[in-house]
């Protein structure tokens, strides 16, 4: 695992030489072939020493960041030709991807909850640094305060721990079993706030809409998988309180991801629907975890790999449109199936599997976590079938929306506008050539025209 790390450590000076940006984007891709060939044991931890470890849910999760820093760069070329501080923006991409390849593979509690929160450095740059409105101070202060509040009684329970334990590696907490409710709270508050679950999740809506699109992509990607790879860590050491209280966060998860569902429908915003979307789909997730059972577990793994690829996807492609349209609106961007018809593939292919269609792997992560909470509780099943219909509504309203009806009339006045003033200059210039009180009568007449 240490080769890894001193692979994305030696990138770092990378970032700062001429003409690197593109070298930097494939030596990730490259790191990641690297990556998927370790020998992977599915049943048990590998690659193991005494700050390292790798286990499934690890592996997963690390090789998930290293595609989505790559694809935050592809997408970012915008930075590179603007020659906007894009050296500054590589240097971030790659110390956040150091920060979360060392969340998801340290074994100390303690490192995990310093890398847990060093994740947030970064991306509050990238918002506040390349975000497009001035609100992205406020949306920076949301995603600061809410997350600073959730994890310092995390931080709390961490010392009380190894007070009581005297160890603090992940690996040997799961021979204990802390029935103690204050610490159970503690534990688990941070990592429903990253997740985020309903009543905490104001900050991700406007982190999204304010972030630019590798802030908007890590966000949907990564920031929201530590929570419940969180939650997945520490579950194990506190089963037996978390059986007489997980009744309360299934009931918030599901009843608050209906309620988002239904919100995504009065949303004008391409990234604004997107984000709720991403709300919805971590409440099954969180439901999934709660109830304790292998079903649940694996079905939480497996959506929030498929969700971290599909929603990342989904931010890209909004991306794409605002830099020609230079508007997320859903009503200025509808119609363009006509111009774009090529993008509108991939907003269906994408958005299916935001609807969990088949052959997606959100498919298969939510046939695990229905499955889980039905065997949970027979009731649960009105929910999630309600969440499974609204999920499909919005998906298919967003795709409507944006591909098919008429498009808006101002999309060629850009064009029109920037030919008709190359008209005008050059019969200025002819006309100075020839006659100039001829030409300048002829230049106020085209100009009266327009």
């Amino acid at each position: 695992m240490m080769k890894f790390l001193f692979m994305m450590i030696f990138m770092i000076p990378l970032c700062f030489m001429k003409n690197m940006f593109w070298l930097v984007q494939m030596m990730l891709f490259f790191m990641m072939f690297l990556f998927m060939n370790l020998n992977l044991n599915i049943m048990c931890f590998f690659n193991m020493s005494y700050m390292f470890y790798c286990d499934i849910i690890s592996f997963g999760l690390i090789l998930l960041s290293i595609w989505i820093c790559s694809l935050m760069i592809m997408a970012s070329e915008s930075l590179f030709k603007l020659n906007f501080y894009f050296n500054f923006f590589l240097f971030n991409v790659i110390f956040l991807l150091i920060m979360l390849y060392l969340t998801f593979s340290v074994l100390n509690l303690l490192l995990f909850y310093f890398f847990f929160e060093a994740s947030l450095i970064p991306t509050l740059l990238l918002i506040i640094g390349w975000g497009y409105q001035p609100e992205r101070i406020q949306a920076g202060m949301y995603l600061l305060f809410y997350t600073l509040f959730g994890s310092l009684p995390l931080l709390m329970g961490i010392v009380y721990i190894f007070n009581d334990l005297n160890t603090m590696t992940i690996y040997f907490l799961k021979f204990f079993n802390m029935n103690m409710y204050l610490l159970y709270i503690s534990m688990i508050f941070a990592f429903l706030v990253k997740m985020p679950m309903y009543f905490v999740h104001l900050w991700l809506p406007k982190a999204h809409v304010e972030a630019p699109v590798s802030g908007s992509m890590i966000l949907a990607g990564i920031m929201l998988k530590l929570g419940g790879y969180g939650l997945l860590r520490v579950m194990i050491f506190l089963q037996e309180v978390n059986l007489k209280l997980n009744y309360i966060w299934i009931i918030i998860s599901l009843v608050g991801g209906l309620f988002i569902s239904m919100k995504c429908f009065c949303q004008v915003d391409m990234k604004s629907l997107i984000a709720y979307s991403s709300v919805a789909h971590m409440s099954m997730v969180i439901g999934g975890i709660m109830v304790m059972n292998y079903w649940g577990f694996i079905g939480s793994y497996i959506l929030m790999i498929s969700h971290g690829l599909c929603s990342s996807g989904m931010f890209c492609l909004a991306n794409i449109n605002y830099e020609r349209l230079h508007s997320r609106s859903l009503y200025i961007n509808s119609g363009m199936m006509n111009f774009m018809p090529s993008m509108s593939l991939w907003w269906f292919l994408l958005l299916s599997s935001n609807m969990a269609a088949p052959p997606s792997l959100n498919l298969l992560g939510e046939i695990s976590l229905i499955n889980s909470l039905v065997s949970w509780s027979n009731i649960s099943m009105i929910l999630l079938m309600m969440i499974s219909f609204f999920s499909a509504g919005y998906s298919l309203y967003l795709y409507s929306y944006i591909q098919h009806g008429k498009y808006f009339q101002g999309l060629y006045s850009f064009y029109v506008w920037f030919i008709s003033w190359v008209f005008i200059i050059i019969f200025a210039l002819i006309s100075f050539k020839y006659d100039n009180f001829k030409g300048w009568f002829y230049f106020y007449l085209i100009l009266n025209k327009k």
